[in-house]
């Protein structure tokens, strides 16, 4: 097994599948399949979830809305999210906990990182909702901060590409895919796969980013095994 602890990194539009809002039932317990499948090989698996399905702070910040008012209910999108996953890997057989950034009890208990490393050495996973907690940071930023806590070897960004291109492959045909990228490079390049608070932190912590599809049955064991899948972003 190449990795034995990892963030998972999955975007709130994820869950939404062919719909225009809010959660599919059908793609949620695909996401639960999938982790399931590294959960029974031994894997410790910690999971941050974005709210875009929901609400995005930006985007009621550009409408006029407060921007640190908008952050928050972006948080909460993120809760809804994080609860809707736990329940749907729970499901699966598999235990969990919900942690969050910000104090919601009875739903959650605090964000601790002595309690995430416990939680997941037991063999639980481990879903870490409400971003960091803070307004202006993306829940890109937030997979970067919790993976450095709990030690993580790798943030796997699951996505709906196999990877990270030279442009976008869904509107440049010839597009040409990256196998591995430094941070550097990635960097010059402004290629666009986490925000820059969020590359960063990788970075100076020497933390890989892999970039892989998430909707395609079976590549997060693939992944997890080693296989060449996806775009890792690395020294």
């Amino acid at each position: 097994m190449k990795y034995k602890r990892i963030l998972l990194k999955l975007s709130g539009e994820a869950l939404m599948g062919d719909q225009k809002y809010g959660i599919d039932p059908e793609r949620l317990a695909m996401y639960a399949t999938e982790v399931k499948s590294v959960v029974d090989l031994g894997v410790q698996v910690a999971i941050v979830i974005g709210g875009g399905n929901i609400f995005r702070g930006l985007q009621g910040a550009a409408k006029g809305m407060d921007r640190v008012q908008g952050d928050y209910m972006g948080m909460l999108a993120t809760v809804i999210n994080s609860m809707a996953i736990q329940a749907e890997i729970e499901k699966q057989g598999i235990p969990t906990r919900l942690l969050s950034g910000i104090a919601i009890d009875p739903i959650a208990e605090s964000m601790s990182r002595r309690k995430a490393i416990e939680y997941l050495s037991e063999g639980k996973v481990v879903v870490i909702a409400a971003g960091t907690g803070n307004p202006f940071f993306t829940t890109d930023s937030a997979s970067a901060l919790r993976a450095v806590e709990i030690q993580a070897d790798v943030i796997m960004k699951g996505t709906r590409v196999d990877g990270i291109y030279t442009a976008d492959p869904e509107k440049v045909k010839d597009a040409v895919k990256y196998e591995t990228i430094t941070y550097n490079e990635a960097y010059e390049k402004n290629l666009s796969i986490m925000d820059l608070t969020a590359f960063t932190l990788c970075r100076e912590n020497k933390l890989p980013i892999l970039v892989f599809n998430m909707n395609k049955p079976g590549n997060l064991l693939r992944v997890v095994q080693g296989e060449n899948i996806g775009t890792v972003v690395a020294d």
